[in-house]
């Protein structure tokens, strides 16, 4: 019986010093099965940027068709527009998410990498023991054994000894497969990101094609009327329709407030505006009667242009209600925004709008995207101010 506990106690100190390490986290079959699933979810991500891509040409062909009803071209290439700027948002979501996650597959691969370099050093340290001490070692314990049972006790720990090791060896095998999987998924999450990085360049490319062509045939139109007495009519009832629009809502707010009481009314403190477009690179048109860019004569501009990139941010330019969200074939998509006290602002040619109709705004809020939606032919923000149902200085505001 001595011999025996001394036997079972070396097995049993060899067992722990050779012990291997324990993985930081555990490679199964399911974890290898799931990794693959994700490298083959990464590749058909590429193969759906690849083809879902706008063609640009079909979409002029198509346009060709409405170009004599400018108005019904307008609204027809402002859909299309939207239809873009909404892909170019969502390939840029995208391209966020796989940033995070190539640097969440690269720690995983990291720890994945640490623990086959562990497992492997434990093996080779047992088979170093293992060659070292050879058969000797289990024939030692069985012909130490004092009694058939003792010698089938001690069978049961070389046994269990044995499949501990083919055991690691799986691991280790498994662990390998994982380093190689999580490998392939970090490259093939690196081939989604740049497909999607080029699939955004490539739809910015188409942004501005249809703005150029939609630039061209505005212009076309304008130079194809008769004369300059019909250019200046059309163009004045543009903006008469533009104008009916915002009147019209006004009236609205203002027969809404007066059900209200008298407290619960929103009433503008005076503040300074925030500015609404930060991005912005130039006042492309003032406020004020200027020489109209197109027609050549003398028209009044009831607001400030703001030159910016499309889809860049536009802010609420002060605490207020939205009592518009909305597209028109002149404003294109646009806001108009209730900040008490007869004043409102308005934001128009947006390529997206972030609010709704009856929301709560505060200044500085995101709620909209710079673009060329409607009678536009760049992208830009169109900002005016009202007050008390006439256009006023935005910069009265502003400074």
């Amino acid at each position: 019986m001595k011999h025996w506990k001394k036997s079972v106690c070396l097995l049993l100190s060899a067992v722990i010093m050779f012990t291997y390490a324990e993985p930081a986290y555990a490679v199964t079959n399911e974890s290898i099965r799931k990794k693959e699933e994700e490298i083959a979810a990464a590749k058909k991500e590429v193969s759906s940027l690849k083809s879902n891509l706008t063609d640009v040409e079909a979409l002029k062909k198509e346009l060709e068709q409405s170009k004599n009803d400018l108005a019904a071209y307008v609204v027809q290439l402002d859909n299309e527009l939207s239809g873009i700027q909404a892909k170019i948002e969502q390939y840029n979501t995208l391209i966020t998410e796989k940033e995070e996650q190539i640097v969440e597959t690269t720690e995983e691969l990291n720890e994945a990498v640490k623990q086959q370099e562990e497992q492997y050093e434990s093996m080779k340290q047992r088979i170093k023991f293992m060659y070292e001490k050879g058969d000797t070692f289990y024939l030692e314990l069985l012909f130490s054994s004092d009694g058939f049972s003792d010698m089938a006790n001690k069978a049961d720990y070389i046994e269990a000894l044995s499949q501990y090791d083919k055991n690691k060896l799986d691991e280790y095998v498994e662990t390998k497969e994982m380093v190689q999987l999580c490998k392939e998924k970090l490259e093939a999450e690196k081939e989604v990101l740049d497909e999607a990085k080029v699939a955004v360049e490539a739809e910015e490319a188409n942004v501005s094609a249809l703005i150029s062509q939609k630039e061209e045939q505005i212009v076309s139109v304008s130079s194809d009327i008769s004369t300059k007495e019909a250019a200046i009519k059309e163009y004045e009832a543009m903006i008469a329709q533009e104008n009916a629009e915002i009147a019209a809502l006004e009236k609205a707010v203002a027969e809404e407030k007066a059900r209200l009481e008298a407290e619960q009314a929103r009433v503008y403190n005076g503040g300074v505006f925030a500015w609404p477009c930060p991005s912005y690179k130039r006042i492309s048109d003032e406020y004020g009667n200027r020489i109209h860019p197109i027609l050549g004569t003398q028209q009044f501009h009831n607001g400030l242009d703001m030159a910016a990139p499309g889809g860049s941010p536009i802010l609420a330019a002060y605490d207020g209600d939205v009592v518009a969200a909305a597209y028109n074939g002149s404003m294109g998509n646009y806001i108009m925004i209730d900040h008490g006290s007869g004043l409102y602002t308005i934001y128009m040619h947006c390529s997206a709008l972030y609010v709704s109709k009856g929301q709560t705004v505060s200044k500085g809020q995101k709620i909209a995207a710079v673009g060329s939606t409607g009678r536009s032919t760049g992208n830009h923000l169109h900002f005016s101010v009202r007050l008390n149902g006439s256009y006023v200085s935005p910069w009265n505001y502003l400074k």
